[in-house]
């Protein structure tokens, strides 16, 4: 199947269908002096929604994001949508950025010029880099799979045929965040001969160490058991409920836009370095762009979908010989302790970051491009 240029166009009726159930929201009440510690404050939703209603431009974000050069290309039955951003530079090295949960590509977009063009922005032509950014299947534009199965291991094959077989590269470099981070550590693992070396900006859960008998673990490694069983028990209810039962969630937040906007936005907040003040760090179009993608495609219990194939079909991760650069952002939830990192990859760099939190491209795109320039200057 041929490589097909896509454009973002939402139709008319899918915006006013929008509209009248934004129109008739039957809203729930909220205990007096509570805010975020049961759930999304509905003070700040009705701001928000107030101005998805009233001052949000759709049209405006479609035209944004069509600046970009995106595309569709179906691997192995699914069709995959992806930003293909060649480099300005000599000589740019290929890298594929994966998203997250409750993210999207667009988790990347402020840093597609600062890699594709870096001279422009105060950088050296040779870092250059040709960006593709894929949605993973049943994300946004692309497709999602029919069958069960498709985890993050299934999910790096596709990406390995992507980068391959549809664009032409022989190597090529990764990097990614939540379920980009394993994806990236499968294609690492599964086909080392293609990467020149990838880049991580957080480990996920640990699984293997909340299993481990607390007299083989070290200082470092009891206390991250602590600290990520007390944010499971205290955060991860969103994750019990995609991992177990995510077609029952997918009713509802498929139905309303403010159960959806509900569902992902206390993830913003929860996750981010924003210290309980959204408006820090992201703008309000930039998070209804976000939640829009999932609406406009009703993609969110397709991606809900993906924990539970996550959760039951993952086959075990082994250890990682590629190149791995590291970076920590101190506001992220349950940063890993790094001698198990070390042990279980190979970590030529680790970097403490200044700021930023869970969904760092977004939070502080600067610092992040710095970041993947130096480390991956060493491997071009």
């Amino acid at each position: 199947m041929s490589i097909k240029k896509f454009n973002i166009q939402v139709s008319d009726e899918v915006l006013n269908d929008l509209k009248y159930r934004l129109d008739n929201i039957r809203w729930p009440e909220q205990l007096e002096n509570s805010s975020w510690e049961r759930g999304t404050n509905i003070n700040y939703l009705k701001s928000l929604v107030s101005y998805w209603k009233d001052e949000f431009d759709w049209r405006a974000q479609e035209k944004e994001l069509n600046r970009f050069s995106h595309f569709r290309c179906n691997v192995d039955g699914i069709d995959i949508h992806f930003i293909h951003e060649t480099g300005k530079g000599p000589n740019p090295t290929p890298i594929i950025l994966t998203h997250g949960w409750p993210d999207s590509f667009i988790r990347y977009q402020k840093i597609i010029p600062l890699l594709t063009d870096p001279a422009s922005y105060g950088g050296d032509p040779n870092d250059s880099f040709d960006v593709i950014i894929p949605s993973l299947p049943g994300f946004g534009f692309s497709g999602a799979s029919k069958h069960s199965g498709m985890n993050n291991y299934r999910v790096s094959e596709l990406w390995a045929k992507l980068m391959i077989e549809k664009l032409g590269y022989s190597k090529f470099a990764a990097a990614g965040g939540d379920m980009g981070s394993g994806v990236t550590r499968y294609l690492a693992l599964n086909h080392p001969e293609l990467l020149i070396g990838i880049y991580l900006t957080d480990i996920g859960i640990i699984r293997d160490l909340m299993i481990s008998d607390d007299t083989e673990l070290s200082k470092d490694e009891l206390n991250y058991k602590k600290i990520a069983s007390e944010w499971i028990s205290n955060e991860g209810g969103y994750m019990s409920i995609q991992s177990t039962k995510p077609q029952t969630i997918a009713y509802g937040l498929s139905d309303s836009p403010v159960g959806l906007a509900a569902w992902i936005i206390e993830k913003f907040l929860s996750w981010s370095d924003c210290n309980g003040d959204l408006n820090k760090i992201f703008t309000k179009d930039e998070l209804l762009t976000n939640i829009m993608i999932y609406w406009v495609t009703n993609t969110i219990g397709s991606s809900a979908n993906a924990y539970y194939e996550n959760t039951h079909s993952l086959p075990p991760m082994g250890h990682i010989d590629v190149p791995t650069g590291m970076a920590l952002f101190p506001a992220d939830v349950l940063l890993p302790p790094k001698e198990w990192v070390m042990r279980n990859l190979n970590i030529p760099r680790w970097t403490t970051m200044p700021k930023g939190g869970h969904f760092t491209a977004m939070e502080d795109p600067e610092h992040f491009t710095e970041e993947i320039r130096t480390f991956f200057r060493t491997y071009r």
